[in-house]
């Protein structure tokens, strides 16, 4: 079994910056991806951003050049640093991870909200 443990997330204003950090743990014995999806009320899951075992970062088009996400193979860590957050940031965000039996792990989810 694979835990994945969110922090980081909070409260700020709009155009400020915020980094999402995640620890996974457990049985993991290789991982094709890790990353960030989120979920707004009343809307559906979506990518955010992830990054592959070969360090292949895909992001969202509503974050590039915003967002820059970066993971640590040995501490099995994944972080997204946020920047020039937007109101329409404000969702539940949750760390991802994709192992090699293609079984996807998800975090319990933490709250970003941006207000003035």
């Amino acid at each position: 079994q694979v835990q994945l443990v969110e922090s980081g997330g909070g409260l700020v204003q709009p155009g400020g910056s915020l980094r999402l950090s995640c620890v996974a743990s457990g049985s993991i014995f290789s991982i094709v991806n890790m990353g960030w999806y989120r979920q707004a009320p009343g809307q559906q899951r979506e990518l955010v951003a992830v990054v592959s075992s070969g360090d292949i970062r895909i992001y969202a088009d509503f974050v590039k050049g915003r967002f820059t996400i970066s993971r640590d193979s040995v501490k099995n860590t994944v972080s997204l640093q946020m920047n020039s957050l937007k109101p329409e940031d404000t969702a539940v965000y949750y760390c991802s991870l994709l192992s090699g039996s293609y079984r996807q792990y998800w975090g319990q989810g933490t709250q970003v909200t941006v207000s003035s």
